[in-house]
């Protein structure tokens, strides 16, 4: 492409609206345009990028025999109704009606959609396997929309499902996925980690996650370099240390504690040791409130609380409600006197003489023992924390950040039992398909990618993904030997098959190459004084060096 006469712009200052770093590169680089919250045009440069990442996903699907299709992203409500995940859904679908007052939203993943149509070619064990995917636009009404690319409410994703007659076909599917995303992430260049993950919403046996690694990522996985085991914090299974506690039980005493709101402040203000304190938090589970108590240094874990009571919902109780079940203001709960069930993490079983709130205004209670209250369940509730031990082999855990760009489902047979996907197997009896489901997301790859490959000239592409691979600067565009030189090569490159950017800009020399490496161009042949002499200039965007060439020689280097 010529940029003369083409759509093209750039940014020199930063965009102060964006808090990351590839959001802000993005727009400055003119590949971006911000519409509203959460909402992206991809302008003509970005959106040769995302094109160059869809093309690598598709032919590692096609690869394997999965067959692309695309669906519609109106949907009929209902649907999500029928595999009861409407009400798990929520506010996060966007709903409409149409002019006959029938109810649609806007797709938010399309498990449903992939269970009718499959319906349409299963009927018997013969029928499968079978393996469909899309690359289409999927719309969430996120509450916070961040990052840039990372967030949105509209977002474009590659999803694919696998219909497989038993476990064991579905394993074998499932491992061919896994090792297409493998192969996909590889060839994108991306840093990433492979952990296990709730099932959340999706359902399932089993759930794996890719993560590529960045500072900005909202999900930490917890790693041990010793024997690669590798999670997500969510569903990391926290490993007591064996100890045995020596201490000498005290009897319990209240404890004046005035203007205290927090756990930090009880610590701070009275040189109380976190570990030696535990907390106690209300939450609403399906409709019942439970006292859940972690150490005062600890993190809840939400996903564990729903496994642990099967549940479909978990709510924090609001202030008000926590202020009626503990008779005193937020922030001194305790176990102590509650009349609702109590839930205590594992860890509490080896603790004494803790701290508790009173669940009286201003007061805590020292010295507690489990022999001062009753509970009705111990469990692991909690989050894991840096440096505790793995539950595989015994090493320490240490954490990283994650910005999730792909995941992995073994989704059983909870769509195609709710909506009625069935077929016959060899004895003529009739069974649920067993279904798998894989997720990309295509734009966030994009921003991953990005925050792990920049400096502070710009964005640095690799070939593969850039917008185009190599880019042909003319120094002075008043010389007609500059031009005539830069003509030939760019048309001896495009004949060869290569994406060429060719700049004819009539601007100065350093506004181009500041141009080329904010966009991220890998390669750059400068045409300038030497033209005349069939001399070019050869460097490469992730080298300082800038190499003197021949012009019938840079087909051999690029």
């Amino acid at each position: 492409m010529k940029l003369k006469g083409n759509y093209f712009f750039t940014q020199k200052e930063d965009v102060k609206d964006e808090d990351s770093v590839s959001a802000n590169l993005l727009v400055r680089a003119g590949m971006i345009k911000k519409v509203g919250s959460g909402i992206y045009t991809f302008l003509p440069m970005g959106l040769r990028v995302i094109r160059n990442i869809e093309n690598i996903v598709r032919e590692e699907m096609n690869a394997i025999s999965s067959n692309e299709l695309v669906m519609p992203s109106i949907l009929p409500e209902d649907i999500y109704s029928k595999s009861g995940r409407a009400e798990i859904f929520g506010d996060d679908m966007f709903h409409l009606l149409d002019r006959y007052e029938r109810r649609y939203v806007l797709g938010p993943t399309h498990e449903e959609m992939f269970v009718e149509v499959a319906k349409d070619v299963i009927h018997s064990y013969k029928d499968m396997p079978l393996s469909l995917y899309q690359i289409a636009n999927k719309y969430r009404d996120e509450p916070r929309s961040r990052y840039g690319l990372i967030r949105t409410r509209e977002f474009i994703m590659k999803d694919a499902y696998t219909f497989d007659r038993d476990e064991a076909s579905l394993s074998e599917a499932y491992q061919k996925m896994y090792d297409a995303y493998h192969r996909i992430f590889k060839r994108i260049g991306l840093d990433y980690e492979v952990v296990r993950a709730d099932t959340g919403a999706m359902g399932g046996s089993l759930s794996e996650e890719f993560q590529a690694v960045c500072n900005i990522g909202e999900d930490t996985l917890v790693i041990c370099d010793d024997c690669g085991y590798a999670t997500n914090i969510e569903v990391c299974e926290c490993k007591e240390k064996k100890q045995v506690n020596k201490e000498d039980e005290m009897e319990k005493e209240l404890f004046y504690t005035p203007n205290i709101g927090t756990i930090q402040d009880l610590c701070e203000q009275y040189q109380i040791k976190p570990i030696d304190t535990v907390k106690t938090l209300l939450y609403k589970v399906d409709g019942k409130f439970y006292a859940f108590l972690i150490r005062g240094d600890r993190e809840l874990n939400e996903a564990k609380i729903t496994k642990v009571l099967k549940a479909s919902e978990v709510v924090m109780a609001t202030s008000e409600e926590d202020e009626q079940i503990t008779h005193a203001r937020v922030g001194f709960a305790g176990p102590i006197g509650l009349d609702i069930p109590i839930i205590i993490d594992y860890e509490i079983l080896s603790m004494k003489n803790f701290l508790v709130g009173a669940n009286k205004t201003d007061y805590h209670y020292i010295h507690v023992n489990l022999s001062d209250f009753k509970y009705d369940m111990a469990a692991d509730i909690r989050n894991v924390g840096e440096n505790d031990i793995c539950p595989k082999c015994g090493g320490n855990l240490v954490f990283k950040r994650g910005i999730e760009v792909g995941n992995t489902f073994k989704l059983g047979t909870k769509y195609s039992e709710a909506l009625g996907l069935y077929y016959t197997d060899q004895d003529n009896q009739l069974k649920p398909v067993i279904m798998g489901c894989y997720g990309i997301g295509i734009a966030r790859i994009l921003s991953s990618y990005i925050e792990q490959h920049h400096d502070d000239f710009g964005i640095i592409f690799s070939p593969e993904l850039a917008p185009y691979e190599i880019s042909i600067v003319i120094v002075n565009m008043k010389d007609e030997k500059q031009v005539e030189l830069a003509e030939k090569i760019y048309q001896t490159l495009l004949s060869h098959g290569k994406s060429v950017l060719l700049d004819d800009r009539n601007l100065r020399v350093g506004v181009k190459f500041k141009d080329m490496d904010l966009i991220g161009i890998p390669k750059r042949i400068t045409v300038g004084k030497q033209a005349e002499e069939g001399i070019v200039e050869y460097k490469e965007r992730i080298s300082s060096d800038v190499l003197e060439i021949e012009d019938t020689k840079v087909l051999d280097y690029v």
